[in-house]
């Protein structure tokens, strides 16, 4: 083991649509959370990997913590509250405004129960005057005795080494978890299912894609081509004639830039085939969930 070597676990919490998946994925230098401007895009627990010479920083990317409205949500929530008593850094995304709404309220009071010391992260200091963000610290300072605070730029890359500079401070000392090369505990599969649901988010309407899974039916290498067969599922027939679209043209597009993606994260040729199922409430299914990839397993 190297000398004074660090290494160990950061989660990074927030309302939905704060930039969580966004930030992780810049710190990294690569695509493995989805982004979407919709909320409650990350539905799993993604962990992700940065080595560097003096450490080694486990990211634990949860879904934003909300008011759950059906067994999805509530597992979501879960997920995101039991992430925080398991790290040895909490990271709490907000955007620069000095309204501290009922959804940050309430992610306060789940941030006092625990004893892992919490790291203000305000994101998106590329969109406003230096004066609001000083404010913004301001205002956060007088509600909560954070270990740091720290701005950034997820978009730009705006002080994000100053950001990895302190969470290995919070580290403890002790060996790599993780190869140099490991940069996501994700399973391919998952990754290619949820870069095919990243591209149904950007392409739909607002009130499908929460009602939206994708599964994975057939992944297989031939002839140095992935084949990849993937069932988009829906929750109502209506929204299914929505994927669709006229003479399939929105699956058509759903599927050429989900392919673009996921040929550059394979790094070889895919031939990908998309399907279309209605699953009535699936999201209050346990059964249909564990399906779907959202197990309690992971809480």
């Amino acid at each position: 083991m190297k000398e004074n070597y660090k290494s160990g676990f950061a989660t990074l919490i927030g309302r939905p649509n704060v930039g969580k998946s966004t930030l992780m994925n810049y710190l990294i230098g690569q695509k493995v959370a989805i982004t979407s401007n919709k909320p409650q895009t990350t539905r799993n627990r993604i962990q992700t990997v940065l080595t560097r010479p003096e450490g080694q920083i486990v990211f634990v990317d949860t879904p934003g913590i909300h008011k759950a409205k059906n067994k999805l949500g509530e597992y979501m929530v879960n997920i995101a509250r039991h992430s925080l008593d398991d790290v040895d850094a909490a990271l709490w995304l907000v955007e620069p405004s000095t309204f501290i709404g009922a959804g940050e309220r309430h992610i306060m009071e789940q941030l006092k129960k625990i004893t892992t010391p919490v790291v203000l992260v305000i994101n998106k200091i590329d969109m406003v005057k230096k004066e609001e963000v000083l404010t913004c610290i301001d205002a956060y300072r007088k509600e909560y005795d954070f270990a740091e605070i720290v701005p950034v730029s997820a978009r730009s890359g705006e002080n994000t080494e100053e950001l990895i500079r302190v969470i290995l401070q919070y580290l403890p000392y002790g060996p790599q978890f993780y190869d140099e090369d490991t940069i996501t505990d994700q399973p391919e599969r998952q990754i290619v299912a949820e870069l095919i649901r990243e591209k149904a988010l950007h392409c739909l309407e607002d009130e499908i894609p929460h009602g939206i899974a994708v599964a994975i039916d057939r992944m297989k290498m031939q002839k140095k081509v992935m084949h990849i067969d993937a069932t988009v599922i829906c929750e109502r027939d209506s929204h299914k004639g929505i994927i669709i679209g006229k003479q399939g043209a929105m699956l058509k597009k759903i599927g050429s830039t989900a392919r673009f993606e996921i040929e550059k994260m394979l790094g070889c040729r895919a031939n990908l085939k998309l399907w279309v199922k209605v699953q009535k409430n699936w999201r209050d299914s346990d059964f249909l969930m564990k399906n779907f990839g959202y197990t309690k397993d992971e809480m």
